[in-house]
């Protein structure tokens, strides 16, 4: 049987325009290689036979060949399974380098490697100490003198240690809320992007219903998704509407119908096309100590705003520059679809316990950079014995009130020591009336001293008070050099004080215990030594796991853009391929035209 006469010519043009399309698609990756999140696009094709239904029920073996070709529609080139695990390793990432921002800020205060810092003033009022020993110049006004001179550098230089550690700690808590600067933080960050994924959702899937596969919103929504990963762990979920999923409205009884056609009798003719929705979920580890989720954007399902959930920071006081205590809520979409946790809220007391010491069962987020300031912020470095897992982010950490607490309690034990000294000596002093009135160092808000008020006694400064020199009232001697000697020789201890007994009689007798002066076995010069190494020794480790991290996120990224990012060398062998198939088809028309004319013109007489 002589096949119809412009059946090949069909093939032929089904041929020529899925290659000339299959180029314009080469054309469009080519141009869009340098598009951020731009993702390779691709044809989809089949035979035109299978695509119908009706050739199921046609005899004859010339009936399932030769038909040409169907484009379906242009589709990305994306693995699901790659994205999944470029956003797990992105939220650990994200969650290290947001500890390493910090740990850098903090170096800037205390690091003095190569700055003239605390250290070196201690090692100054040592120096001045050793000048003052000799008889001579215990009652020369200027050494005194050149001794205030120097401690009050020291307070100064504490002070100025705390108000930057103040700075550092309010700029962390703005990477979280920026409302008050005029960048977004990443509370701001985080409802922006979910309100655009929810948005996306329901835009994408419109289209998609309509015969558009707004391949290039997919683009926008997955660039989304791997912001979002940076701040907070999440999962991503493509799945069918309640509607589409073929299940009855139980969620148990297969429902056939809401896939596929079905003939009279209940049976399926063709597959039902019908677009995924997406549900991105949080994880997080509750009160128990186990993971959850939460359902921060729902596909498409309920109005407005009810697809995606929210952020929110609640202050609850303001006494400091910045807020000492505030909780973050996570809210879930209103119309979660998976009975999901409704919301998460993260506290100082949920997630430390109040104190700052971590234990198993508390709320926690597994990584990203939201987690990565909280631990900043709130923890304070007491380890936890019972859980230690720095692969996700969940070991305590020497927080800001770590370093705080640290040179809180050298400022408060150098001013006990050293106005302990000069008290002792000033009960030797007939023509002191209160011997407790001679200190040195005192407090410029009255409060407990801290780094932040210590500061030289205001009595001191216009000569009311004095360093003694009435002798040391601990071992009833009246040297007068016996205050200096004695500040001295505190200088160069170690505290908790362990073989000088001198010293330990004069804090024994003011009621002071080598406990309370406890610097972990240091000097007062080398504790500030010693608090540099530990945030030197955080950096390292720190920075350690970062490298790592990043280096696995470079592996999967570029795993990643092997298969969905564009390639020039691929696409020009492509080009050379299409091309190819495209002058085949042209060649194929011409035979055929060929083949036709000489039907026409050259066979039979009828009608001659």
């Amino acid at each position: 049987m002589v096949r119809a006469t412009f059946s090949g010519f069909t093939t032929a043009l089904s041929a020529l325009q899925e290659n000339q399309k299959r180029l314009d698609i080469i054309g469009h990756n080519l141009s869009n290689m340098n598009t951020v999140g731009y993702t390779r696009q691709t044809l989809e094709t089949s035979s035109v036979n299978y695509k119908s239904p009706v050739a199921t029920y046609m005899n004859g073996s010339e009936v399932i060949v030769g038909f040409g070709v169907h484009m379906n529609k242009v589709t990305q080139i994306r693995d699901p399974y790659l994205d999944a695990q470029y956003r797990s390793q992105m939220y650990k990432a994200s969650y290290t380098d947001g500890i390493q921002t910090s740990l850098d800020s903090l170096a800037k205060i205390f690091d003095e490697s190569d700055i003239v810092g605390i250290n070196q003033a201690f090692n100054d009022i040592r120096s001045s100490l050793e000048e003052m020993q000799d008889s001579p110049k215990i009652n020369d006004p200027i050494y005194e003198s050149e001794l205030r001179a120097r401690m009050k550098a020291l307070t100064n230089l504490l002070n100025d240690a705390s108000r930057k550690l103040d700075e550092a700690e309010l700029q962390e808590y703005i990477r979280l809320d920026g409302s008050t600067t005029t960048e977004n933080g990443a509370v701001q960050n985080v409802n922006d992007i979910l309100r655009q994924i929810g948005n996306l959702n329901r835009q994408i899937k419109q289209n998609q219903i309509l015969g558009q596969q707004s391949l290039e919103l997919m683009d926008e929504r997955n660039v989304l998704l791997d912001e979002l990963s940076n701040y907070i762990p999440i999962e991503v979920t493509y799945y069918k509407d309640p509607a589409h999923d073929g299940l009855a409205a139980d969620g148990v009884t297969p429902d056939l119908s809401e896939t596929h056609y079905l003939d009279k009798n209940g049976n399926p003719i063709a597959k039902k096309e019908w677009p995924d929705d997406l549900r991105v979920e949080m994880l997080y580890t509750d009160a128990t100590g186990a993971t959850k989720r939460l359902t921060l954007v729902e596909g498409t399902q309920g109005s407005g705003d009810e697809n995606y959930g929210k952020l929110e920071l609640t202050k609850l006081n303001n006494d400091k520059p910045y807020p000492d205590a505030f909780t973050l809520t996570f809210t879930a979409s209103a119309a979660d679809l998976k009975n999901n946790a409704a919301t998460f809220e993260l506290s100082k007391t949920n997630m430390t316990d109040g104190t700052g010491n971590g234990t198993t069962g508390l709320n926690q987020l597994p990584g990203g950079s939201i987690q990565a300031s909280l631990d900043m912020l709130w923890k304070d470095g007491r380890k936890d014995t019972t859980r230690n897992d720095p692969e996700n982010g969940l070991e305590d950490v020497n927080g800001y009130s770590y370093y705080r607490k640290e040179i809180d309690n050298l400022a408060q034990v150098f001013a006990t020591v050293i106005n302990t000294i000069n008290i002792d000596g000033a009960k030797n002093d007939a023509n002191i009336g209160n011997a407790a009135d001679q200190v040195l160092l005192t407090s410029k808000d009255g409060g407990p001293i801290t780094a932040a008020n210590i500061g030289i006694n205001v009595d001191w400064s216009n000569g009311k008070v004095h360093v003694s020199k009435a002798g040391s009232a601990a071992n009833g001697t009246k040297n007068p050099t016996d205050t200096v000697l004695n500040m001295l020789e505190a200088m160069k201890a170690t505290y908790p004080l362990s073989t000088n007994k001198n010293l330990e009689n004069i804090f024994q007798n003011a009621g002071i215990t080598d406990a309370s002066q406890a610097l972990k076995g240091n000097s007062f010069a080398d504790y500030m030594n010693h608090v540099s190494t530990t945030l030197a020794n955080d950096s390292y480790h720190n920075s350690v796991s970062l490298k790592t991290n990043v280096t696995v996120l470079n592996g999967i990224q570029g795993s990643r853009d092997s298969m969905s990012g564009v390639s020039l060398d691929e696409e020009a062998a492509n080009m050379m391929q299409f091309s190819s198939a495209y002058s085949a088809a042209s060649r194929f028309m011409t035979a055929l035209d060929q083949m036709l004319d000489k039907l026409i013109n050259s066979t039979g007489v009828v009608g001659r």
